[in-house]
């Protein structure tokens, strides 16, 4: 199932039983954050802010690197993105 409000992925549970994984999809924040891959961007998360180089954009997650680390941030946890 990927339609515009859901990504999923299905697999089947160790007695056979399908299995579906979703999270919510924000089709227009993913396909913001994809016009601005490679950018340094701001970004508010439900703990924080985190500064960076916008490494990759999935629909349900972003990858950010800093100087001292790379951040996997859930696309649900963000708040706002800002470029820095």
């Amino acid at each position: 199932m990927y339609d515009q409000q859901h990504y999923s992925h299905g697999r089947e549970d160790r007695h056979g039983a399908d299995v579906e994984y979703v999270s919510l999809y924000d089709p227009f924040l993913v396909q913001t954050l994809q016009s601005i891959l490679g950018k340094s961007i701001v970004v508010e998360t439900s703990k924080g802010s985190i500064r960076g180089k916008l490494a990759d954009v999935k629909p349900d997650h972003i990858c950010l690197q800093s100087k001292e680390a790379s951040f996997f941030i859930r696309i649900q946890e963000i708040v706002w993105v800002m470029p820095n």
